[in-house]
């Protein structure tokens, strides 16, 4: 389904995402991208740098919570620009479950130039992993 710029409004919310995040995950995402930092696999290496546990790559992390937006525009190519601060990490224990990233967004402005802002929180153990999150999107009239 391909949202139409005709029918979005500032203070539209997107449907959520919630998207378990594994240890498993965190290796396949390494190999992808060729980030083999121990914190991403290493207990041990991890805690000795003071993290709690392994974290979620932050790029990784990013790139999830452009799915929000992807999935709702139904065009990854709506998206024309994007941006995120990293937080705080999300700790992925291995307990067979992971972590779980709950993605939520809302419209926060409907451009005079066809564009729409929307602003894009991620939570993961209650707390926001990213701030300042927000994707910049031209929707088809």
């Amino acid at each position: 389904m391909t949202v139409r710029l005709s029918d979005v409004a500032k203070g539209d919310e997107l449907p959520a995402l919630n998207v378990p995040v594994t240890r498993e995950d965190l290796v396949r995402y390494a190999g992808a991208s060729g980030d083999f930092n121990r914190i991403h696999w290493n207990e041990r290496f991890a805690t000795e740098v003071g993290l709690p546990d392994v974290i979620a790559h932050g790029m990784f992390t990013m790139a999830l919570a452009g799915r929000l937006v992807s999935e709702w525009t139904g065009d990854p190519g709506a998206i024309v620009d994007y941006g995120v601060r990293f937080t705080r990490p999300v700790v992925v224990p291995d307990d067979g479950v992971g972590a779980l990233l709950e993605l939520t967004g809302k419209v926060a402005a409907v451009n005079e130039d066809g564009t729409v802002k929307v602003a894009i929180t991620a939570r993961s153990a209650e707390q926001g992993v990213l701030g300042g999150a927000s994707a910049l999107v031209r929707l088809p009239e």
